[in-house]
Parts: C-alpha cells; structure tokens; sequence
C-alpha cells in the first residue's frame, strides 16, 4: 500500500511538472466581498478569446479567494462572477506575460436576489482538499427534525437505531461543534443530538481525511456540525413551530441583529416528545435452570429539553474581532420498560415474569466560548485563539421491579439505583495562518483536559428482612481524566493544477482512573485479574497527514488523502462497574483498554456537468488494537437460575476496512433534483480473548436516494428512501435496514412562512434484527428504538425570504454543486 502510496504521488509530481512547463503564464488575482471584506470560495475567472469567442477557459477560487489560470499568449476578455453579485469585467487584455489582477471587490447586484433565494434552499456540497461540506438548506425532512435525524441524511453517515453516528459503517467517528469539541455533543455520548433541533444547524462537514490541523481521534473521520450564525445586516431570523405524533411539540428560534460594529446571534429551542419503542428477544442457554427465556419489552418514553445558545461578534477593527457565546441544555426525561418474560424447561413454560423498569434522568449541561479573530490583511494572514469551559451534570435515578406472575405471583427482585455523573472539559486552541503567495503554512496548538466524576449505588429488597440493604461490592465512585495536549504544523501549495497540505501532528494523551468506595478484591474477582483498576498512562504519538488534489478540469479533480488517527478509549469504555440495565445482561467497562491506531487512505474523484455532478472515491483502513463488544458467560447466576452474560470491549488486534463510495446528483428540471449515494465496504478483524477467536469478516453497504419535486401552488414534496445491508461481526449478524421518509411542504404569507407536513419511517421498518451465536447462550431480537413518526411544522422568516442571503455565504451557490 505505500509502494502504491509514493508511486501515484510520483506521477502527480511528474505530471504536474510536465503540465506546468508548457503553461507558463498565469492570470493570479484574489476576489473579496466588497461589504464583510471576507474571501469569496469557489467565484469564477472566465478567460474568453478576443479573437475566438468561442474558446473559452477559467478557474475558480479557492478558501482565501484566490484564484490562478493558466493561458496560451493572446488578447482576452477577463470577466470575475460570483453569483448574486455585479460581475467584474476587463475588456481587451493583452496577456503576454504573467499578470496579477490584484484584489477585486465585487458587491452584491440587488436584481439577482430572487434567483439567490430559490438556490439558497438547497442542499450543496462543496469539495475542499480534506474535507466536503454539506450546506444542509432546506432539506424538507429536517423539519422538525433533530440534529441526529439531519446527520442521516448526509451522504457517508448513517444512524443507527440506538442513535449511534457512524461515517461509512465505522462508528469511531469524531463529533465536533464548530470545529471543537462541545457539551452539545454530549461528551462523546450521542443522546444529546436526539434533543436538539435539526434547524439550528447551517453546515456538516463530512472529514474523512482530516489534516493535521484538527484533533486526530477517531480512526473513521470527522464530523463538524456548524451552527448558524448569519452575518446579513439588520435584524432576521427565523422561528419554527412543530406538532406531531406520537405525541410531539417542539419550538425554534434562530435571531440574529448585525450592526457595523457587532453581530448578536441566538437560538432558542424548547421540545417534547413522547416516542415509543419496542423489543424482542428470544435467547436459548446451554447451561443454568432455564433452557429458553422469551422476552417482550414495550417502551413508553417522555423527554423534555430546553436549550440556548447566546453569542455576541464584536468587531475590534475592520480585520479583528471578538466573539463571546454560552451554550445552556437542561433535558428531562422517563423511560418505562416493561419486561414481560416466558421461561421454558425444555419445551414447557416453567414461569413468567413482569419486569419494570423505570429510568429517570435529569440532565444539565453548559459551555461559555470565547474567540478572537485577527485578520493582518486581506491575503489570509490570520491568528484565531480560542477558550472554552464546558460542564454537565446528569442524574439517573432507576427503579427496578420484578414478579413472578405464573405460576405463582411473588416478589423476585426490588433494586434502587442512582447514578450521578459530573463532567468538565477545558480546551485552549491558538491557530496561526501564514499565506505566502500561492503557498500558505499553518501552525497551531491545543489543550484539551476532560475530568468525569462517576457515582453509582445499588440498594437491593432483602426478602428475609423487608429492608433495602446497600450492595457494597457493586457501590462505587470512579474518578477519569482524559488530557490531551497537541501542537501542529501544515504546509500548502499549488503549481499549475496541482496543490498539496502536508501536515504533523504531535499528541500527549493521559488517560488517568481511579476507583473509590468499593471492596477492590469482590470487584477484582468480577473483571478478571491482572487489571489494573487505578491507572495512569501515558501516550505520545505522531500524525503525519497529506491531502493533494489534482485538477483535471475546470470542473473535475482527483483528491489523495493519507493521515493516521487515534482511537481513545471512552469513560463508559473503561469504568469497571458492570451496568444494571438487566439483571442477566450487563455491561462491564475494561480499565485494562487502550488505545487504537489507524492508517488511512483515500482516494476520490468529483466530475460536474451541466446537470449532473459526480463524487466517488475508494478507501482503505488499517487500525491496531481496535476497540470489539465482546460477550461470555461470568459464572454467575441470578437467585432464581439464569445464567449472567456480559459485554465487555477488549482491544483486538487488527482491522482492516477496505471500501468505496459513489454520490450522484442530477437536475434534469428546474422542478425536479435527484441524488443518490452508494457506499461499500469490507472489514476483516483478527483477534483472540480468553481463548476464544473473535476475528471476523464482514462485506456490506449502505445506499440513500432523495427525490425533491417543486410543484405548482409553491407546493415542494421530497421522499428519502435508506437501506443498510446486512452486517455482522464475530458473534452477531444483523439483517438490512430500509427507511422510507415522504415531506411536502408549501409556502403561504407571500413566502415569508413555509407549511411542512414530514412523516418519518413512513412503514414503520426501522429495526434491528439480530441473531447472535456463542458457545454458551443464542439469541434471536428485534429492536424498534422509535416508531413511525408525523410532524406538521410551520415556519416564519423575519426579514428573510426562503434564506436567500445563504445563497452567498461562501458556498458558492453553484447549482453544479448541488446535493
């Protein structure tokens, strides 16, 4: 792989080299918008033949608006556009020689607003060297939707049924928040994403060959979600009402005031939902007092959340600013599980039991930014410091009840158990750009220090004496910090048509635990021996990066991506106190995880045409010490004869992932767009625990399709279709996936507010079926985290027209680039 690795940058290089020896003349220039003096990405150089109109070249900018085209020796029309903006035009030009246009300003023409307005709502991806970014617009099923909902219809990432984000089918992926980590993503835990409203978002940025800019965890890739934060003057905004069913409620704001020297942005979101869910499990044992155990679980949930984010942009000088925002989140919630069980003996029903489960959970969470922005001058030279404090608090207190109901009727277990939890993280990030001329070198550094504080105690019904009596050997406090600092640097240059970013990271990571409050021997005795349950290591690693992008033609590149990349374990992956969700299945953490590190190449290809545009690229993974769920007997019985089976994640030795991917857009119709994605892979794990051999070989793929009609009466309706292929692992195969979401949506108030109707799961098939197999127990389920979904959403613009000034906020609203 890395022969192959040198050897096609070997021949970009010659290529390269050839090309840029016959074309040597350039027309450079850099292009700004006129009003916010910020680069324009992706405006257009057209070079038109004075004598031969119909031959006709250019080039685009890139992120700090510049732009540079090679041309043959001759007399040309020079013409700068960006669309929504008055075009920039030099008539009659001698090139004879390498000419620099300088900066041009262009201004916004006011007569091409309309046009802006319809190209604002749609969904665009833009193709950078490490990243593609996915302007989310108005993607009619986001309505009403939760972020978690919005990341699913992002083409390479897919969510599963329990919430769990992964970025083509690997779920070690990165969640950031405007580029850092956040309270809003939970710390790691996907949760808070199911709360939050899908219209606070205005971008995600699908990373799947990071730089060395960013931090390296997660072996599959990053995924930023940036918030909205419009930069239009005036005051605007948008409010956002929904109702549905199963019972659901939520309201949004997002307002913004922009004034000459400030800019004031919040979002203010309140929501209610009632989703209930399903399960089914029927698990056979090969040894202990019950041959087959049936269980039929009914979940009725109630969550409540509120949230804020309040910030304020203070523009120090014309290229400096300082921006302050806080983020608060309080959520509120119950879910009641009833367990109904059917035990057999052989093939007759022994007993059966009812099992209630009720989980409350109360959850606060805050996080205060503050950033500062200076801009030397116009070419990119650019400092950004930024500091960040973030805290949650979560409390769960959980009752568990549990009967027999035949063929007698007693009481079999009574627990209470409360678990509260703390988290704190600081990060200090210092970013500095240095352009030089085509080339540009960045440096930075950050400090990221995570500190979780968890406290759990189980009081079990004592029979014999009709008192609840503490379980000392499960009680437990577990202290763990996570400290990571980083420093980095990254060169970038372009010759002709060809660019690279090279790039290295140096990182420390700390990972340090520590178990309080519990008989140590009892809970030795549990996890195994040999584990060190309070631990201190220490990390130091490297992470090189390189991104080259080749441009075939004005509208077709090739992109190569390397980078290596670090998994670290979790909190909830090293604490060793097994869970109590279930008396017969827990989950214990592993103190003894570490690490795991990934290789990663990718390489793609976008063409556009007139009405279609295509990305594609192959990928390949080799990660060492990969994290895998594993399950096996503990030797322990519950009172009444089941045997007690555990997950535990060990680190594996390797995996290998092999896969590909294909997108494709097609506008054959003002009226009608279609897209579609395609992405396959393979992964071949080897590894042993305990004696047993958990390697295992898995080829899958996952395939979305969107289809958005405009109809008449300003009537838009937009069906999404999602279907996972089978996957399987070890011990557990899961069969396909397929989700079908219907929106339509119509536009009333002279446009200034939208009726959406959404269903979500419109058949109601969203569900996990799984058979796992081990030596000692066989399990057949069926998982329904939530069912079918309606919503009517009512949307009212402030000073907005269908968000038509997003149309020009640096994505280049190119309907070539439309997804």
């Amino acid at each position: 792989m890395l022969k192959c690795f040198f050897l096609f940058t070997s021949l970009f290089l010659l290529f390269t080299t050839t090309a840029s020896a016959q074309r040597d003349i350039y027309i450079t220039g850099t292009v700004l918008d006129q009003e916010t003096n910020e680069p324009l990405e992706y405006a257009t150089l057209v070079v038109q033949s004075v004598e031969t109109p119909d031959k006709v070249t250019g080039g685009i900018t890139g992120i700090n608006g510049k732009f540079k085209v090679a041309a043959a020796p001759g007399k040309y029309n020079l013409r700068v556009e960006y669309i929504s903006y008055q075009s920039y035009i030099l008539n009659n030009q001698d090139v004879v020689k390498s000419i620099d246009l300088g900066t041009i300003r262009l201004s916004i023409d006011a007569t091409q607003l309309e046009a802006v307005e319809v190209i604002g709502e749609k969904t665009t991806v833009e193709v950078r060297l490490d990243k593609k970014i996915y302007n989310v617009g108005k993607d009619l099923t986001n309505s009403g939707a939760t972020i978690s909902d919005a990341l699913d219809n992002i083409p390479s990432v897919t969510v599963d049924v329990d919430g769990a984000v992964a970025l083509r089918g690997n779920g070690n992926v990165r969640i950031l928040i405007n580029g850092r980590p956040s309270a809003l993503a939970g710390f790691g835990s996907t949760d808070a994403l199911r709360q939050l409203p899908a219209d606070a978002i205005e971008k995600v940025e699908v990373i799947t060959s990071p730089s060395a800019r960013y931090d390296a965890e997660g072996t599959a890739g990053i995924l930023n979600i940036v918030l909205k934060k419009e930069k239009t003057r005036g005051f605007n905004g948008t409010i956002n009402t929904t109702v549905g069913y199963p019972n659901a409620a939520s309201f949004t704001s997002n307002l913004n005031l922009r004034k000459e020297k400030y800019n004031i942005f919040s979002t203010l979101g309140y929501s209610y939902r009632e989703p209930p869910g399903n399960g089914f499990f029927d698990n056979t044992y090969q040894s202990g007092a019950f041959n087959r155990i049936i269980e039929d679980r009914d979940i009725n949930r109630k969550n409540s959340g509120f949230n804020l984010n309040l910030g304020i942009e203070y523009f120090l000088t014309e290229t400096s600013s300082l921006t302050a925002s806080a983020f608060g989140r309080t959520n509120d919630g119950e879910d009641m599980t009833d367990n109904s069980t059917t035990r057999f003996i052989g093939t007759e029903i022994d007993s059966r039991t009812l099992r209630i489960e009720d989980e409350q959970e109360e959850e606060k969470s805050a996080q205060f930014s503050l950033n500062y922005i200076n801009d030397f001058n116009t070419e990119g030279h650019k400092l950004t410091v930024d500091l960040q404090l973030s805290y949650n608090e979560e409390l769960k207190p959980i009752t568990i009840l549990e009967n027999n109901t035949f063929p007698n009727t007693n009481l079999i277990a009574n627990e209470n158990i409360r678990e509260l939890e703390f988290q704190n993280e600081y990060l200090t990030q210092i970013d500095y750009v240095l352009p030089m001329g085509d080339a540009q070198f960045e440096a930075g550094y950050r400090g990221n220090w995570e500190q979780s504080d968890t406290d759990f105690s189980l009081e079990e019904f004592n029979l014999d004496s009709s008192v609840f009596v503490p379980n000392l050997g499960l009680t437990n406090r577990f202290l763990f910090n996570q400290n990571v600092n980083a420093l980095y640097s990254q060169y970038g240059n372009k010759f002709g048509f060809f660019s690279f970013l090279l790039g290295l990271r140096l990182e420390n990571t700390q990972l340090k635990g520590e178990v309080s409050g519990v008989d140590i021997q009892t809970l030795e005795e549990a996890i195994g021996e040999g584990i060190d349950l309070n631990f201190d290591k220490n990390y130091l690693g490297l992470f090189p990066t390189l991104n080259l992008i080749y441009e075939l033609a004005e509208n077709e590149n090739l992109t190569l991506g390397y980078n290596r990349r670090i998994n670290r374990p979790r909190g909830y992956f090293i604490n060793p106190f097994p869970s109590r969700s279930s008396r017969t299945n827990i989950f214990q953490g592993n103190p003894d995880l570490n690490p795991a590190f990934a290789n990663a190449f990718d390489l793609g290809y976008l063409k556009r045409w007139e009405k279609l545009t295509l990305t594609t690229s192959i990928y390949y993974q080799k990660e060492t010490n990969s994290f895998e769920r594993v399950q096996e007997e503990t030797g322990q019985v519950t009172t009444d004869g089941i045997v007690i089976i555990r997950s535990i994640p060990i680190n594996l030795s390797t995996n290998e992932r092999v896969g590909a991917e294909l997108g494709l857009l097609y506008n054959p119709k003002k009226w009608l767009r279609l897209n579609g994605s395609f992405n396959f892979f393979q992964f071949n794990s080897d590894g042993a625990f305990n004696g047993v051999d958990f390697g295992a070989k898995n080829t899958s793929w996952f395939s979305r399709f969107s289809a958005k009609v405009s109809l008449p009466g300003k009537i838009d309706w937009q069906t999404n279709a999602f279907y996972r292929g089978p996957t399987n692992n070890a011990q557990t195969e899961n069969e396909g996936i397929f989700s079908l979401n219907l929106a339509f949506s119509k536009d009333i108030l002279n446009d200034k507010g939208t009726l959406a109707l959404n269903v979500s799961d419109l058949l109601n098939s969203r569900k996990r079926i799984s058979l796992t197999q081990t030596p000692f127990f066989t399990s057949e389920s069926e998982f329904q985290w939530r069912e079918r979904q309606i919503t009517l959403s009512f949307v009212y613009r402030i000073n907005q027209k269908k968000q038509g000034n997003k149309g020009r906020q640096r994505n280049g609203g190119d309907e070539d680039g439309e997804y």
